[in-house]
């Protein structure tokens, strides 16, 4: 599933190819399927690349939204020299922008995961989501995340490079 993604969809591609723009190339070594302990679907580690989870994910909808997710991680540490994934803040920013832009909270996963309120419902679901992902940061405990959040949240949902608006 995660080799037909890579080379057949096109917000994968996308993706892709903005990295290449950006100055981060992403070959083929770029990607790696592993089993998780942890209880999510995909992760960036650097200098690695996209981790995608096979025991956590069934689909290949939810493989594309999980390497949409980390592709997104993956441009922000590719555009932005100062990022620090162990400030709260940098972190929070970019678990915003995964949410918003990756398909996470579109309304066919909000509709799955039983959220179903239709009034700001994306916004809602990026921000919970960026809250639960920070949280699994050790940096980012008591309360600094949720503060982080908060601080980061208007400016990094407006913020939808390389995507002109949310897709």
């Amino acid at each position: 599933m995660v080799k037909q993604a890579l080379e057949k969809d096109p917000a994968v591609k996308f993706m892709m190819q903005k990295m290449e723009e950006a100055g981060c190339g992403v070959g083929p070594e770029f990607f790696r399927v592993e089993h998780c302990e942890a209880q999510v679907g995909g992760g960036f580690r650097v200098p690695d690349g996209v981790v995608v989870c096979h025991n956590h994910l069934s689909s290949g909808e939810e493989v594309r939204h999980a390497l949409l997710h980390e592709l997104v991680h993956a441009y922000d540490h590719c555009r932005a020299a100062d990022l620090d994934w162990s400030r709260c803040e940098h972190h929070a920013c970019s678990e915003v922008r995964a949410a918003a832009l990756s398909g996470d909270c579109n309304w066919k996963m909000e509709l799955f995961r039983g959220n179903l309120g239709l009034a700001a419902q994306h916004r809602a679901c990026a921000r919970r989501r960026a809250l639960i992902s920070v949280s699994m940061n050790p940096a980012c405990q008591g309360g600094r995340a949720q503060r982080a959040v908060a601080a980061a949240f208007e400016r990094c949902f407006a913020d939808t490079a390389p995507f002109e608006r949310i897709p």
